[in-house]
């Protein structure tokens, strides 16, 4: 009778042992799976963002450019802006988990063109070697749009981009009036000769955001339009068709064209091409 018992009890233990076994690795596979969806979720892949406040600003200038003109005041909702411009690392990560084109046909990173820094080695795309922390350049605007909203963001609006970039006393460059230096920005550069997201912060905008002068141009949500600006006249509209305002100037660009008011407007927009000089950065409401 005992030899039953025990039988039966180590009958019993085994179950229990296997049931304890199946339950950890059970266990084990679902961390697995859940960190290793935290580690290519958007949410673990975003930027530190600077808050900027609610307000009306000055947008445009009196004296720049005649599409920076007139002066006129624009009331902004409080929103959040990276500090630092998408690099080549970051939207290689992007690449890797999206096609190059979207569903319509519309390339997001020119990867063809010789001034590419990210590049397909063996099914993998990968920042060119020293060209990781750079910011991105070949990406088309549909490509900002679409990296962002992955991020649960969104490009910042043209209002917004002034705003965050001269804050409210009107300044001329992100750093204030203080004619441009080597030290506050990347400008008056070799041909695609960038330099990396964080070489200048003595270049930080009021809201501590860098890179908002020189290095790159910036894509924005807006049409590219005659001011006043008026975000409901249908310039935000987020189809895909005219041309797209750039912003903050590239390290070619001249000192007048790296103003917080300046436009781009001799660059070339086409929302659907990637260019050598042209990246982003994104905002969140």
């Amino acid at each position: 009778m005992k030899v039953i018992r025990i039988k039966y009890f180590l009958s019993k233990l085994n179950i229990k042992i296997y049931q304890t076994v199946a339950i950890f690795f059970v266990y084990l596979t679902l961390s697995h799976i859940v960190n290793a969806q935290i580690k290519h979720s958007p949410t673990h892949l975003s930027k530190t963002m600077a808050f900027v406040p609610a307000g009306t600003f000055i947008m445009g200038s009196t004296t720049g450019a005649e599409d920076e003109k007139p002066e006129h005041p624009v009331f902004v909702k409080a929103f959040w802006l990276d500090i630092l411009p998408v690099t080549n690392a970051d939207f290689a990560t992007f690449l890797n988990t999206h096609p190059l084109k979207n569903i319509q046909g519309e390339t997001y990173y020119d990867d063809r063109d010789a001034d590419a820094r990210i590049h397909l080695v063996s099914s993998v795309w990968l920042p060119d070697i020293g060209y990781e922390n750079h910011p991105v350049n070949e990406v088309s605007w549909i490509g900002g749009k679409d990296y962002c909203h992955w991020l649960n963001k969104r490009l910042p609006t043209e209002s917004e981009w002034e705003k965050a970039a001269r804050g409210l006393d009107g300044r001329k460059y992100p750093w204030g009036n203080a004619d441009p230096q080597i030290k506050f920005a990347r400008y008056d550069a070799p041909f695609n000769a960038s330099a990396p997201v964080d070489a200048y912060p003595d270049g930080a905008s009021p809201y501590g955001i860098l890179d908002m002068a020189g290095n790159q141009w910036e894509w924005v949500s807006s049409m590219y339009r005659a001011y006043p600006y008026q975000e409901d006249d249908g310039r935000e509209d987020q189809q895909t068709g005219p041309i797209r305002v750039t912003r903050g100037g590239g390290h070619d660009s001249n000192a007048q064209e790296i103003t917080s008011t300046h436009r781009g407007r001799y660059l070339s927009r086409n929302p659907k091409a990637g260019h050598h000089n042209i990246g982003f950065r994104c905002a969140k409401s």
